[in-house]
């Protein structure tokens, strides 16, 4: 029998909003937060220590794409919503109603807000759906619009202080002085409604534990249903006081707020877990069954970017008991299994207790992609330089996401643009066109066959990228504005710094820092590119513009002769400072050009992130041949990386390269490395010093895959064989067997060591 979907609470949540579309934001939010929670909170399942499972619903409120591909903030999952009502998945009596639902929010949706303000300037650039209507990031643009509120890092440490009895006193106090001052008191009523969601949610898990546990013919898993029932209830009521409590607590405020990040757990866990340790309180056994099951939920939950938990690096306030629940951490992913979730991330430094590196190196040895490794001596004083703050404050940066920074519960920095570096070299070759559309997507800039040299030439690819960027920044900007206007984000204004002494919202003038991030894909094969018109075309002049251009166009066929050139030509990763040197001229122009936007802008940085999310690949189906050799449609390099099969000349001389980009005026590039099986277990000392040597060199991060490349193209031809073979993407893991082929193929094409 079909299933029918019910969406009772998306109608009475779409009333909600528009009974209080005259309130104050805030109570607006609250009230259609109460309607959310706790009816789209999923059931505790066998097994499950600790409660916390979401159906999210097809409209509602999230700050970060929850579901997936429905933006943020107010979001309707249209399509979902369609799919419904054509299958006939929709009681009869609510059909009218859910189609009238569709049209409200079509206009009214928080991605659709921010559309609406777009200026002039923007329009043409960002909203190109007349052109190709495809999802976002299958169109043929340079600059895109991301919408989402991501790495989203409350001060977990804070919630885990006072609970949430503790933060209703907080705020009830900080809401009687707004009253007596004339400030912004309704924030806090709607601030203290949403605390009140968050305990209805506990007492809403408490109650289905008891039931469960009373019709639960297990003695053990009852014992464990009591068990659990009595934290949901003391959290109700009291700040936490063993490391379960808190480790439930925080879970639910995750999952309930939709931050998706739970941050540096071993800061604000470790305290109480050693406590309940040594007081035999807990025991290490049960302690390790309580961090799998919030492995398993994370796993069953989250997305592959998502579910980022540090561990390590400077800064923490206890680092001996902090290293202790490190150590957990990293045990809980060793008896996990192999899985894309968490993203486990090990920050390091000089000096650190050395076990956690072992263990980490063990880890990854033994196939998992986790932990991703995060190099504080280089970081901590790149992210000071980069964002502009102190070193205390760098001290507290988060990894998130791909591959991007932000500020532990004092900076926002949502990454809401991607620029295809590549792309804006395509059309700067042809004047601004897109020879594949035959449409102008960028600045008349002239064509290759105009420019005398190649400076003049590097000089106009530089001014089609600033335009896009700056677009970018405005765009990053203008989402900020908008979304304050129609929100308070109430989840995140409670636990983000100065929200509440300031009386503001987060993105209404509360947080400290507000600043931004802009995704940038292609850049290593457009420098490569680069290097081949300068050596090809301006310094040997083996081959003239005019041809080419007329290769290029004809995706090289009858053009072998010139591919071949262009292949053999000097590229990065090789440590060859032809090459290199116009890789870093364009690294730091981008990175540059995007951190000058906070000077005209109100953000307070802005900053590039060098990364990999499949774009690399998703983003070349949609750019011609390029004079680095590749084929129109193929893929990009990965990240900061050479593109595959580029570094031909070792990976000494593949860490000189990569270690050349400054890591200090960017927020955050992702490399990656591929080494196999034998490399990493039998010749351990040639690998550590590799790692050493690439880190005090100046690596700031490591994502590493232990694999044979046999194994990838045994994969390819019995994918029933191969169900654990986990690869790291770029930021993120992925099942290799479950990538699109393109992507599976790329990644086949990196050099492993």
């Amino acid at each position: 029998m079909t299933k029918i979907d019910d969406f009772s609470m998306e109608l009475e949540f779409t009333q909600t909003y528009r009974n209080n579309m005259q309130s104050h934001v805030a109570i607006r939010e609250a009230n259609c937060l109460r309607v959310q929670f706790p009816a789209t909170l999923g059931t505790i399942q066998d097994g499950d220590r600790l409660a916390g499972r979401t159906n999210w619903g097809w409209v509602g409120f999230s700050p970060h794409n929850a579901p997936p591909n429905c933006a943020y903030g107010y979001f309707c999952h249209e399509q979902k919503i369609i799919d419904a009502v054509e299958r006939g998945n929709i009681p009869i009596a609510q059909r009218d109603a859910v189609m009238e639902m569709l049209h409200f929010w079509k206009k009214e949706n928080s991605k659709a807000k921010v559309e609406s303000a777009f200026t002039p300037k923007m329009l043409p650039v960002l909203f190109r759906d007349e052109i190709v209507p495809l999802p976002y990031n299958f169109k043929p643009m340079i600059a895109q619009p991301i919408y989402r509120m991501a790495g989203v890092f409350v001060d977990y440490e804070k919630l885990v202080r006072l609970g949430l009895p503790g933060l209703k006193q907080e705020v009830t106090e900080y809401r009687d002085k707004a009253k007596a001052s004339q400030g912004d008191h309704l924030l806090f009523e709607g601030l203290l409604m949403a605390i009140q969601v968050l305990v209805d949610s506990s007492l809403h898990f408490q109650k289905e534990a008891e039931a469960k546990a009373q019709a639960c013919s297990d003695p053990v898993r009852a014992e464990q249903l009591r068990k659990l029932a009595a934290v949901l209830g003391w959290n109700a009521v009291r700040k936490p006081e063993s490391f379960y409590e808190a480790l439930q607590l925080s879970w639910l405020y995750t999952l309930v707020s939709g931050s998706l990040e739970l941050g540096r757990m071993d800061v604000y866990l470790g305290d109480l877990y050693v406590h309940d340790l040594e007081a035999g309180i807990i025991t290490e056994p049960e302690a390790l069954s309580l961090m799998q099951s919030l492995w398993k939920l994370i796993n069953q939950l989250f997305r592959d970017v998502d579910g980022r938990i540090i561990i390590g690096g400077r800064g923490r306030r206890n680092e001996a008991n902090a290293d202790r629940f490190a150590l957990l951490a990293l045990e809980t992913t060793r008896t996990y299994g192999r899985a894309i979730l968490p993203q486990l991330t090990l920050r390091f430094y000089e000096g650190m207790n050395p076990l956690l590196m072992e263990r980490s190196l063990e880890l990854i040895g033994a196939g998992h992609t986790f932990p991703l490794l995060y190099n504080d001596d280089v970081l901590v004083p790149g992210v000071a330089h980069a964002y502009e703050v102190t070193v205390e404050e760098a001290e507290q940066y988060m990894p998130l996401g791909c591959g991007e920074i932000v500020l532990d519960h004092v900076g926002f920095g949502t990454p809401s643009g991607s620029l295809n570096v590549l792309k804006a070299l395509d059309v700067t070759m042809r004047d601004g066109v897109d020879h594949i559309m035959s449409k102008r997507l960028g600045l008349p800039t002239g064509d290759l066959r105009d420019f005398r040299t190649f400076e003049d030439f590097f000089a106009a690819f530089k001014k089609q990228l600033a335009f896009f960027i700056e677009i970018l920044a405005d765009h990053e900007e203008l989402e900020y504005v908008e979304s304050g206007k129609q929100a308070s984000y109430l989840y995140l204004s409670l636990l983000y710094d100065d929200c509440l002494p300031r009386g503001k919202a987060i993105f209404s003038g509360g947080i400290k820092y507000l600043g931004g991030s802009l995704e940038s894909f292609g850049t290593v094969n457009a420098a490569d590119s680069l290097t081949a018109i300068k050596k090809l075309v301006f310094d040997d002049k083996v081959i003239s513009a005019e041809r080419l251009i007329q290769a290029l166009n004809a995706n090289f066929v009858g053009f072998e002769k010139e591919r071949r050139l262009m292949i053999d030509c000097p590229k990065y990763g090789n440590d060859d400072a032809y090459a290199d040197d116009i890789m870093v001229e364009l690294h730091e122009f981008i990175c540059n050009t995007v951190r000058d936007q906070r000077k005209r802008t109100n953000l307070d940085w802005y900053l590039n992130v060098l990364i990999n999310n499949k774009q690399n690949t998703i983003l070349g189906r949609w750019v011609g041949a390029t004079p680095d050799g590749r084929k129109a449609g193929g893929p990009m390099a990965n990240a900061n990386t050479p593109a595959g099969g580029n570094d031909k000349k070792g990976i000494t001389a593949l860490i000189n390269s990569i270690v050349k980009p400054s890591h200090a005026i960017h927020a955050g590039a992702v490399q990656n490395m591929r080494f196999g099986y034998d490399f990493f277990s039998k010749d351990k000392a040639k690998l550590e010093a590799t790692l050493t040597t690439y880190f005090k060199k100046g690596g700031a991060q490591a994502m590493i895959t232990v694999i044979n490349k046999g194994d990838l193209e045994h994969a390819l031809a019995e994918p029933e064989k191969y169900q654990d073979l986990f690869v790291r993407i770029g930021g993120f893991s992925a099942r290799y067997i479950d990538l699109p082929k393109d992507v599976q193929l790329e990644i086949l094409s990196r050099k492993t060591y």
